[in-house]
């Protein structure tokens, strides 16, 4: 994801559920958080949150279940590290310059949050529906 017209392109295709599933990557789910923090920030309400991707994933036919689909923790988290990323960064700085900067840093390896919580609480049933705190190390940000 190279640029910021990439980006919105993305973001609009997730909003719009026309995105293609394997494009639905870690990096792009970063992309949408910092898109949506810079020009939808009415988005990244929890409850609003999970609506837009939970309706993405049923258009992909991605179940959203106990074990499935959307994941409110995983969520929320990543959208605290984005949102971290955003504000270290220069108010007008590219979003493609701040998402190479944050698929750099710790946040860019997909198992990241094993840092915080541990694989049993992180993947529980309760963390896939709500919000639960870690259990290992507070989140730096």
């Amino acid at each position: 994801m190279a640029d910021d017209a990439a980006i919105a392109r993305l973001a609009r295709a997730v909003l719009d559920c026309s995105l293609p599933k394997a494009q639905w990557t870690h990096e792009a789910h970063f992309a949408l958080a910092l898109w949506l923090a810079r020009e939808r920030p009415d988005c990244l309400e929890p409850d609003a949150i999970r609506a837009v991707i939970t309706r993405y994933n049923e258009a992909t036919l991605t179940p959203n279940s106990d074990s499935a689909g959307y994941h409110h923790t995983i969520t929320l988290a990543s959208l605290r590290g984005a949102r971290a990323c955003l504000a270290q960064a220069a108010p007008d700085a590219p979003l493609g310059a701040v998402l190479a900067g944050l698929m750099a840093s710790p946040l860019g390896r997909s198992d990241w949050l094993l840092d915080y919580w541990s694989r049993p609480v992180l993947m529980s049933v309760e963390a896939r529906r709500d919000w639960v705190e870690p259990d290992l190390a507070p989140l730096p940000f």
